[in-house]
């Protein structure tokens, strides 16, 4: 019987900077993850765990998602270790390295879910999940006689959440090892499915005079697709500025979802926004999306007409074409509540309380329930659960059956 190790390098008690190693005894090894830590400085250097060693080969790096938190050091790893993730997730991630000015010319190879992938002698199978993050992924790692199930970020309150319950419903067999996400453990944070979200912004629309501002995630796909519908069934449009564009661009052969040129949606071009694009060699794209797109003035016209994107960036180019938050209109902040303490939510809402706007905050939480975090780990009937990702796995953890708390760095021999 072949040992296996798993390590993990960062995220035993944190939220982020995800980085966990799957070792075989032959030296082959997998890295699940490689985030940035989320209260890393801007520039910070040197955020690879040094447990991680950086002179030995590895098979594979597996992104889970595209967020930060979970790739935002694949920059800094070794060119020789290939880099893997879903195809959608692999354009997202080379569009915020674009976007962000940060040279970035790796090969990131691509899976399907549920088809099995072959590295050394690891059988992966990724499995699509739901999450904020679009193309999501649980994963699962195979050995000869070892089954280790990685979460990564999972619910099941979006719109793919029946993909968390068919594999409640379907666990893998004989799992060695769970490691599961706890971002929302101990704490109260919503978690409410998205059509009742979508409801909500119909409500919000309805009874709003003028626009409605709302300031969501480019990259959460759920929440643009909510605020999507909303619009059609009120009949509003739905103003995004170009990055949002450009993401929506970038996904645009990975399901059905909303485009520039679709009815009921339109680009706001904002001078900012067009400079920093044509700085970086992206005319083509703004003068694409002038053809489905706005001049930031012709928001101040029917002001009954319009659910707009707003963002810090986008305040200075708003204010310059006339575009004032009044008491007629209506904001949401459809992220988490935490961001308006601080930096640039402060920020957004003080623009709007210096008008007197009203706020109605639309959001659910990209992270599972704690009861569906109890759920699911009673689900997978797995020998060993390693809780990771999560501040209260110390407090919280009535419900759940026995866990295995690591230290980061600290290795488990499944013997």
């Amino acid at each position: 019987m072949a040992e296996v190790r798993l390590t993990v390098h960062r995220a035993t008690r944190q939220i982020g900077g995800n980085c966990v190693e799957i070792s075989a005894s032959d030296g082959s090894r997998l890295i699940l993850d490689a985030g940035r830590p989320l209260a890393a400085p801007e520039n910070a250097e040197r955020l690879v765990p040094a447990t991680l060693d950086l002179a030995a080969p590895c098979q594979g790096v597996l992104i889970s998602h595209p967020h930060q938190d979970h790739y935002g050091l694949i920059g800094a790893l070794p060119a020789t270790w290939p880099i893997y993730s879903g195809a959608a997730a692999a354009g997202l991630i080379r569009l915020t390295f674009e976007v962000a000015g940060t040279s970035f010319d790796r090969t990131i190879g691509h899976w399907k879910s549920g088809q099995p992938m072959t590295l050394g002698p690891f059988r992966i199978t990724p499995y699509l999940t739901d999450h904020s993050a679009f193309d999501a992924y649980m994963l699962l790692i195979e050995t000869v006689d070892r089954r280790i199930l990685y979460t990564g970020d999972f619910r099941t309150h979006g719109r793919k959440g029946k993909l968390v319950r068919w594999l409640m419903d379907n666990p893998p067999p004989a799992l060695d090892v769970l490691l599961i996400e706890g971002t929302n453990l101990g704490s109260d944070k919503l978690a409410r499915p998205e059509d009742s979200l979508e409801n909500d912004f119909v409500s919000l629309f309805r009874r709003t005079r003028g626009r409605v501002f709302v300031c969501w995630s480019s990259q959460n796909i759920d929440r643009t697709v909510t605020l999507y519908r909303a619009c059609r069934r009120t009949g509003r449009t739905l103003v995004v500025d170009l990055y949002c564009a450009h993401v929506l661009r970038t996904l645009a052969a990975h399901g059905h979802i909303p485009q520039p040129e679709w009815e009921r949606i339109k680009v706001v071009i904002t001078s900012a926004f067009a400079a920093m694009y044509r700085a970086k060699g992206n005319a083509g794209f703004v003068n694409e999306m002038a053809r489905h797109g706005i001049a930031a003035r012709r928001l101040v016209e029917e002001p009954s007409q319009w659910v707009t994107m707003v963002r810090p960036s986008l305040i200075r180019d708003y204010e310059r074409s006339g575009v004032m938050p009044t008491p007629d209109d209506a904001w949401s902040w459809s992220m988490w509540s935490g961001y308006l303490k601080e930096g640039d939510g402060a920020r957004i809402q003080g623009w709007f309380e210096a008008s007197g706007t009203p706020a109605t905050h639309v959001h659910s939480s990209g992270h599972a329930s704690p009861a569906d975090l109890r759920a699911f780990a009673a689900s997978m009937r797995a020998k060993a659960i390693v809780p990771i990702h999560g501040l209260a796995w110390d407090t919280d953890t009535d419900g759940f059956p026995p866990l295995t708390r690591l230290s980061d760095g600290e290795p488990l021999w499944l013997a």
